[in-house]
């Protein structure tokens, strides 16, 4: 991970924000125009956005043999990544080269992908292997009609990440830290929608200026109200939340210090995707943008990496994920809603981010500046 601050250094920058009740904080305040959050215009361009650069889609774990396949739609586009015989994960626009329907639902493990319409069937390198009746389809060239591929399918830290066309930018690749590893398992994967736009959710989990105001009787009672270790690296953040219990640290020599278990420390992929390490699971969030006002939530929850051999128990990491979902999720779900709720009383022309919320800044930046790609394109 490069230049992010390793376990001890970071400790110790938590150690001195509790002895001098500070945080980290940005230089910049970045005003956001309410209209971005509400426009059909600005909406389409982040679409193409999204389209263009490496966009997370799944962990690599929830793929990980032969045949493993995962459906679902990713910047208003039905997609199919698949895992090939030959250990490649491949991405595919999820339409049948005959008359345009789904050739794959959900998720699963299978060898091939007959169309449900007409059964026309397809290998896991996306080549077209059957035509019931082929003599009916003079012409047809079969090695020129199989499922049409997205731009490009890429493995990085545990992560697939799809880019569907010609890339404004390498998106989050930038600097991409190792965040899951080998040994980290899915052990559960949810999806729901929210009526609020993608980006009002995301800034949900970029600061904690909030957490005592909002998080009153779940978080805060165990942690703390705006301290927290913020780093930028490429168009990435990450937001380091200390739990009250770190100070048994202080008792531990400096090198033996693990952070594991005392934080909660979530990183923000550019531009839609959030990792949160929890105490014991880590929960990787991919907002998926329907329309202005409403999101789609894709979630995998994930065990930790194994230590010291020990088997990793997954009704502990299930007990983790409920408590995270049915209780600080939930409050930020309804702040991110209430929020577009009321951005039509037309109070605000602008939402302002201080020197508190400076990842949220980072990331406007970055998002604003791959607009405005587009325009000179």
């Amino acid at each position: 991970m490069g230049h992010l601050l390793n376990d001890a250094d970071l400790i110790d920058r938590i150690f001195s924000h509790i002895d001098d009740k500070t945080t980290d904080a940005g230089t910049q305040v970045w005003r956001e125009p309410v209209e971005n959050y509400r426009s059909r215009e600005r909406f389409d361009a982040e679409i193409e956005v999204l389209r263009r650069i490496p966009v997370a889609f799944c962990p690599s774990a929830a793929i990980g043999e032969p045949g493993s396949y995962i459906a679902r739609t990713a910047a208003r586009t039905p997609l199919l990544v698949v895992r090939g015989d030959d250990g490649v994960a491949r991405g595919f626009r999820n339409a049948c080269r005959h008359r345009g329907m789904a050739v794959a639902r959900g998720e699963g493990c299978q060898r091939s992908f007959a169309c449900p319409y007409h059964a026309w069937t397809y290998g896991l390198d996306g080549s077209l292997k059957h035509v019931p009746g082929e003599d009916g389809f003079p012409g047809l060239d079969k090695a020129d009609s199989g499922l049409v591929p997205v731009h490009a399918v890429e493995e990085r830290g545990g992560l697939i990440f799809v880019t569907q066309d010609a890339p404004l930018s390498d998106g989050a690749l930038d600097e991409m830290p190792d965040l899951l590893e080998p040994g980290q398992e899915v052990f559960n994967s949810i999806s729901f929608t929210d009526e609020s736009n993608w980006k009002l959710i995301g800034e949900t989990s970029m600061e904690g200026y909030h957490i005592k105001a909002l998080h009153n009787k779940s978080f805060y009672p165990y942690g703390f109200d705006n301290l927290n270790v913020v780093e930028t690296y490429g168009r990435n953040s990450r937001i380091v939340f200390p739990f009250r219990r770190i100070e048994k640290l202080r008792q531990i020599p400096r090198e033996e210090r693990r952070l594991k278990g005392m934080v909660t420390d979530v990183y923000q992929l550019f531009p839609n995707t959030h990792i949160s390490y929890l105490t014991d699971h880590a929960m990787l969030v991919i907002l998926e943008p329907v329309s202005p006002t409403e999101t789609q939530w894709v979630i995998y929850q994930v065990t930790l990496k194994p230590e010291d051999g020990k088997p990793v128990d997954v009704e502990v990491a299930r007990r983790d994920a409920n408590f995270v979902q049915d209780t600080g999720l939930i409050e930020d779900r309804d702040a991110a809603h209430t929020i577009q709720t009321h951005m039509e009383s037309g109070a605000n022309s602008h939402l302002t981010f201080g020197r508190y919320e400076q990842a949220i800044g980072h990331f406007h930046r970055n998002l604003t500046a791959h607009v405005d790609m587009l325009g000179d394109g």
